[in-house]
């Protein structure tokens, strides 16, 4: 299980972990460990981490991670750099999406 650094939010005692899942898709579930199935991946992070946060130790450019969703809930970016993230959540990265034919 990889264990990720959380930044200064959420106000709990250092230390403290949770776990919450990750999904990447496309071409961001590269980032993914070798046999990951589902694109799923269980995550420790410290409590008061962000999506961003999480996004930033993935390596995760700010213009990568397109649309993300927690517990299927679309975060603005402002979301993604402000909210505290919960115990058992599942957070969802998509990078942009182009194509078709209108």
């Amino acid at each position: 299980m990889r264990r990720l650094r959380a930044g200064t939010g959420g106000g709990a005692a250092p230390g403290a972990a949770m776990k919450i899942k990750l999904k990447l898709f496309a071409m961001l579930s590269d980032r993914l460990p070798a046999g990951t199935e589902d694109h799923t991946l269980e995550l420790e992070v410290h409590e008061g981490a962000t999506a961003r946060e999480v996004e930033e130790q993935l390596g995760i450019p700010p213009e990568l991670a397109a649309l993300a969703l927690l517990d299927g809930v679309h975060l603005t970016r402002r979301e993604q750099a402000e909210r505290p993230l919960r115990e058992g959540e599942t957070l969802a990265i998509f990078p942009p999406i182009a194509g078709g034919r209108g």
